[in-house]
């Protein structure tokens, strides 16, 4: 048997599922009942890699607030998870779009393209990383096989530059040298043999939503439960951010947009000043002087 095709036919996300070998013969209603229930699978799989999952977020604050910048890399669904987590975390928590990027095998095009052959080009994953990265980075591999090329090409310059390094794989059985940390989600076979884009595609945003939101939480951006770095790019984001200086502040929701008008739309400082009662000025002296955290000025 061809080398390739063995290692390949043994991996994890390339078995088949022998809870749903009669899709193609049973009624539309038992094909959801069955999607769903093996979706219920995935949120196991992912709270048994927690451990690794608390490694990640600690790696990735640490990046940010030593002012690194955290590179998320993959093919296919995995690359589009990380562009999907690029693209959503400066307006939700106020990062510099630069700090978090994606870099997807085959272009910004294959985004929205599928061009499948780009992720077995070991070297294109290395060079794109190599070009970028320096100490006090992060890379974020991202591989539902775990064996991606490109992904490996990645990792392998971001470790060779002292950058460091996470894969994300539903491949429990790899261990990938290239990787100080590996968050492997143990979901099993996919409904449909091979489609990644489900299971492995849920366990996957769902592991990278904790490790950047927890990253995020104890990087100084959450204060309790709200954004309070959120950025009024848009109407509803304006609304968000004056419903949370309100809430917050306790003041009035007009209050609360005289407060955001003075600060320019700093939230936390526009917070702060309605909390302690100080002018835009010391809040913003107070907010640096605890590194952005709202709880030591708070309680």
């Amino acid at each position: 048997m061809n080398e390739k095709f063995e290692k390949y036919s043994r991996l994890p996300t390339e078995q088949n599922n022998p809870r749903t070998r009669d899709f193609d013969r049973i009624p539309l209603r038992r094909v959801l009942i069955k999607l769903n229930y093996e979706d219920s699978l995935v949120h196991r799989a992912v709270g048994k890699t927690i451990p690794s999952v608390e490694k990640a977020a600690h790696l990735v604050s640490t990046v940010y607030l030593s002012g690194g910048r955290v590179f998320f890399i993959g093919a296919g669904t995995s690359g589009r998870l990380g562009v999907l987590e690029a693209a959503e975390l400066p307006p939700t928590y106020g990062v510099e779009p630069d700090r978090f990027q994606a870099l997807m095998a085959g272009g910004r095009m294959a985004v929205f393209h599928s061009k499948e052959g780009a992720e077995d080009v070991f070297a294109n994953g290395f060079q794109e990383i190599k070009k970028q990265i320096r100490t006090g980075d992060a890379v974020i591999g991202i591989a539902a096989s775990g064996v991606t090329p490109y992904v490996k090409g990645g990792l392998s310059a971001g470790k060779k530059a002292g950058a460091g390094t996470v894969l994300i794989t539903c491949n429990p059985e790899e261990r990938a040298p290239e990787a100080d940390i590996t968050i492997a989600l143990d979901v099993g076979p996919e409904p449909i043999s091979g489609s990644t884009r489900m299971k492995s595609g849920t366990a996957t945003k769902l592991a990278l939503n904790m490790v950047t939101t927890s990253a995020m939480i104890i990087s100084g951006k959450v204060y309790r439960n709200w954004m309070v770095d959120v950025k009024t790019t848009s109407q509803k984001l304006a609304l968000r951010a004056e419903r949370i200086t309100a809430t917050l502040g306790d003041v009035t929701h007009q209050k609360a947009r005289r407060l955001l008008d003075i600060t320019n739309n700093d939230v936390k400082a526009a917070i702060v000043m309605a909390r302690r009662k100080i002018s835009f000025k010391k809040a913003r002296l107070l907010i640096k002087k605890h590194r952005g955290f709202l709880r030591p000025i708070l309680g």
